[in-house]
Protein backbone atom coordinates (compact mmCIF):
# COMPACT_ATOMS: atom_id res chain seq x y z
CA UNK A 1 0.00 0.00 0.00
CA UNK A 2 3.17 2.46 0.99
CA UNK A 3 4.78 4.45 -1.95
CA UNK A 4 7.94 3.29 -0.60
CA UNK A 5 7.78 0.05 0.99
CA UNK A 6 8.23 -0.38 4.84
CA UNK A 7 10.77 -2.38 6.50
CA UNK A 8 8.87 -5.52 6.79
CA UNK A 9 9.30 -5.69 10.71
CA UNK A 10 7.46 -2.08 11.00
CA UNK A 11 4.82 -3.30 8.34
CA UNK A 12 3.71 -6.09 10.18
CA UNK A 13 3.23 -3.91 13.00
CA UNK A 14 1.00 -1.03 11.37
CA UNK A 15 -0.58 -3.92 9.16
CA UNK A 16 -3.29 -4.10 11.82
CA UNK A 17 -3.94 -1.01 13.20
CA UNK A 18 -7.04 -0.25 10.45
CA UNK A 19 -8.99 -2.65 13.03
CA UNK A 20 -8.42 -0.22 15.56
CA UNK A 21 -9.62 2.64 14.37
CA UNK A 22 -12.91 1.95 16.16
CA UNK A 23 -11.21 1.83 19.60
CA UNK A 24 -10.37 5.62 19.29
CA UNK A 25 -13.37 7.80 20.90
CA UNK A 26 -15.78 9.88 18.51
CA UNK A 27 -14.60 13.33 20.30
CA UNK A 28 -10.88 12.12 19.69
CA UNK A 29 -11.73 11.13 15.77
CA UNK A 30 -13.36 14.92 15.53
CA UNK A 31 -9.81 16.57 16.27
CA UNK A 32 -7.76 13.80 14.20
CA UNK A 33 -10.41 14.46 11.52
CA UNK A 34 -9.84 18.40 11.84
CA UNK A 35 -6.03 17.45 11.14
CA UNK A 36 -7.06 15.38 7.94
CA UNK A 37 -8.75 18.09 6.41
CA UNK A 38 -5.47 20.28 6.61
CA UNK A 39 -3.46 17.83 5.27
CA UNK A 40 -6.53 16.79 1.99
CA UNK A 41 -6.37 20.78 1.84
CA UNK A 42 -2.35 21.51 1.58
CA UNK A 43 -2.34 18.43 -1.17
CA UNK A 44 -5.19 20.06 -3.09
CA UNK A 45 -3.63 23.07 -4.06
CA UNK A 46 -0.14 21.26 -4.90
CA UNK A 47 1.31 22.68 -1.59
CA UNK A 48 3.62 20.83 0.85
CA UNK A 49 1.93 19.07 3.98
CA UNK A 50 4.44 20.59 6.80
CA UNK A 51 3.36 18.64 10.51
CA UNK A 52 5.36 20.04 13.69
CA UNK A 53 4.60 17.90 16.55
CA UNK A 54 5.23 19.65 20.14
CA UNK A 55 5.77 18.81 23.59
CA UNK A 56 7.63 20.32 26.34
CA UNK A 57 10.66 18.74 26.48
CA UNK A 58 10.62 17.47 23.09
CA UNK A 59 12.07 13.91 24.14
CA UNK A 60 8.76 11.40 23.81
CA UNK A 61 5.91 11.98 22.47
CA UNK A 62 6.81 14.51 19.45
CA UNK A 63 9.62 12.18 18.39
CA UNK A 64 7.14 9.32 18.15
CA UNK A 65 4.32 11.29 16.44
CA UNK A 66 6.87 12.76 14.23
CA UNK A 67 8.02 9.41 13.40
CA UNK A 68 4.51 7.79 12.89
CA UNK A 69 3.13 10.82 10.63
CA UNK A 70 5.85 9.75 8.16
CA UNK A 71 5.35 6.50 8.54
CA UNK A 72 1.89 6.87 7.95
CA UNK A 73 2.08 9.11 5.01
CA UNK A 74 3.90 6.69 3.46
CA UNK A 75 1.38 3.33 4.05
CA UNK A 76 -1.29 4.97 2.70
CA UNK A 77 0.70 6.42 -0.21
CA UNK A 78 0.46 10.30 0.20
CA UNK A 79 2.96 12.61 -1.06
CA UNK A 80 4.53 16.03 0.01
CA UNK A 81 3.86 15.07 3.82
CA UNK A 82 7.18 16.46 5.81
CA UNK A 83 7.09 15.52 9.80
CA UNK A 84 8.98 17.81 12.16
CA UNK A 85 8.90 18.07 16.07
CA UNK A 86 10.29 20.30 19.22
CA UNK A 87 9.48 21.39 22.44
CA UNK A 88 9.05 24.33 24.19
CA UNK A 89 12.61 24.04 25.67
CA UNK A 90 15.61 21.08 24.33
CA UNK A 91 16.49 17.86 26.71
CA UNK A 92 17.26 14.67 24.62
CA UNK A 93 15.27 12.26 23.03
CA UNK A 94 15.16 10.02 25.44
CA UNK A 95 16.51 6.15 24.74
CA UNK A 96 13.09 4.36 26.54
CA UNK A 97 11.41 6.00 23.53
CA UNK A 98 14.16 5.23 20.91
CA UNK A 99 13.60 1.12 22.43
CA UNK A 100 9.60 1.66 21.98
CA UNK A 101 10.14 2.34 18.22
CA UNK A 102 12.86 0.23 17.37
CA UNK A 103 10.53 -2.70 18.62
CA UNK A 104 7.70 -1.57 16.76
CA UNK A 105 10.04 -1.96 13.67
CA UNK A 106 11.70 1.20 12.73
CA UNK A 107 15.42 1.51 12.50
CA UNK A 108 17.18 3.83 15.00
CA UNK A 109 21.53 4.06 15.16
CA UNK A 110 23.08 6.81 17.68
CA UNK A 111 25.31 9.06 15.94
CA UNK A 112 27.80 10.81 18.29
CA UNK A 113 27.68 11.48 21.89
CA UNK A 114 26.92 14.38 24.27
CA UNK A 115 23.55 15.44 26.47
CA UNK A 116 21.56 15.33 23.24
CA UNK A 117 22.94 13.14 20.73
CA UNK A 118 21.61 12.65 16.79
CA UNK A 119 19.44 9.52 16.12
CA UNK A 120 19.77 8.54 12.69
CA UNK A 121 16.16 6.81 12.13
CA UNK A 122 14.72 4.68 9.30
CA UNK A 123 11.29 3.38 8.63
CA UNK A 124 11.87 2.05 4.56
CA UNK A 125 14.72 1.36 2.81
CA UNK A 126 13.80 4.08 -0.16
CA UNK A 127 12.91 7.22 2.13
CA UNK A 128 15.02 9.46 3.48
CA UNK A 129 16.42 9.02 7.51
CA UNK A 130 15.10 11.36 9.73
CA UNK A 131 17.96 12.66 11.73
CA UNK A 132 16.15 12.71 15.15
CA UNK A 133 17.14 15.02 18.06
CA UNK A 134 15.85 17.39 20.91
CA UNK A 135 15.32 21.12 20.07
CA UNK A 136 12.63 24.08 20.15
CA UNK A 137 10.03 23.92 18.19
CA UNK A 138 11.16 27.13 16.28
CA UNK A 139 14.38 25.79 15.90
CA UNK A 140 16.01 26.16 12.22
CA UNK A 141 15.44 22.53 11.91
CA UNK A 142 11.88 23.21 12.06
CA UNK A 143 9.62 25.43 9.32
CA UNK A 144 9.28 28.86 10.08
CA UNK A 145 5.30 28.76 8.76
CA UNK A 146 3.05 27.15 6.78
CA UNK A 147 2.50 24.24 9.30
CA UNK A 148 0.25 22.34 11.06
CA UNK A 149 1.32 22.43 14.84
CA UNK A 150 -0.15 19.06 17.19
CA UNK A 151 0.50 19.79 20.58
CA UNK A 152 0.60 16.26 21.72
CA UNK A 153 0.89 16.91 25.61
CA UNK A 154 -1.39 19.78 27.54
CA UNK A 155 1.96 21.38 29.05
CA UNK A 156 2.93 22.37 25.64
CA UNK A 157 -0.80 23.44 24.62
CA UNK A 158 -0.91 25.16 27.33
CA UNK A 159 2.53 26.86 26.98
CA UNK A 160 1.78 27.62 23.23
CA UNK A 161 -1.64 29.13 23.06
CA UNK A 162 -0.40 30.72 19.69
CA UNK A 163 2.43 28.78 17.83
CA UNK A 164 4.05 31.58 15.58
CA UNK A 165 3.94 30.68 12.36
CA UNK A 166 1.55 28.08 12.39
CA UNK A 167 -1.55 27.63 9.66
CA UNK A 168 -3.31 25.48 12.13
CA UNK A 169 -3.25 24.59 15.90
CA UNK A 170 -4.37 20.97 17.06
CA UNK A 171 -4.07 20.06 20.54
CA UNK A 172 -3.64 16.09 20.49
CA UNK A 173 -2.42 15.33 23.95
CA UNK A 174 -1.02 11.74 24.88
CA UNK A 175 -0.42 10.28 28.16
CA UNK A 176 3.05 10.58 28.72
CA UNK A 177 4.73 7.48 29.55
CA UNK A 178 7.40 8.79 31.35
CA UNK A 179 5.10 7.89 34.30
CA UNK A 180 6.55 4.51 34.24
CA UNK A 181 10.40 4.95 34.08
CA UNK A 182 12.35 2.93 36.66
CA UNK A 183 9.03 0.53 37.09
CA UNK A 184 8.38 -3.45 35.96
CA UNK A 185 5.84 -1.53 33.87
CA UNK A 186 7.96 0.91 31.87
CA UNK A 187 8.59 -1.19 28.21
CA UNK A 188 4.71 -1.98 28.67
CA UNK A 189 4.19 1.81 29.44
CA UNK A 190 6.45 2.95 26.11
CA UNK A 191 4.46 0.50 24.05
CA UNK A 192 1.15 1.38 24.83
CA UNK A 193 2.12 4.71 23.92
CA UNK A 194 3.89 4.09 21.15
CA UNK A 195 0.93 2.00 19.89
CA UNK A 196 -1.77 4.48 20.41
CA UNK A 197 0.50 7.39 18.88
CA UNK A 198 0.58 5.11 16.01
CA UNK A 199 -2.79 4.30 15.66
CA UNK A 200 -4.04 7.93 15.38
CA UNK A 201 -1.42 9.00 13.50
CA UNK A 202 -2.46 6.05 11.04
CA UNK A 203 -6.33 7.12 11.29
CA UNK A 204 -5.01 10.95 10.38
CA UNK A 205 -3.77 9.71 7.02
CA UNK A 206 -6.60 7.38 5.83
CA UNK A 207 -8.74 10.05 6.56
CA UNK A 208 -6.61 12.08 4.83
CA UNK A 209 -6.17 9.46 1.70
CA UNK A 210 -10.04 9.11 1.68
CA UNK A 211 -10.60 13.16 0.84
CA UNK A 212 -8.56 13.13 -1.89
Amino acid sequence: MSQCPLFEALARYVSGLAAEFNQIPDARKAVLEKLARYITAKRRTGQPVRLTVICTHNSRRSHIGQLWALAAAEWYGIEGVESFSGGTEATAFHPYAVAALQRAGFEAKQEGEGENPVYVVHYSEEAPAVRAFSKRFDDVANPASGFAAILVCSEADEACPFVPGAEERIALPFEDPKHADGSPEEQQAYDIACRLIAREFFFVMEQARGGL
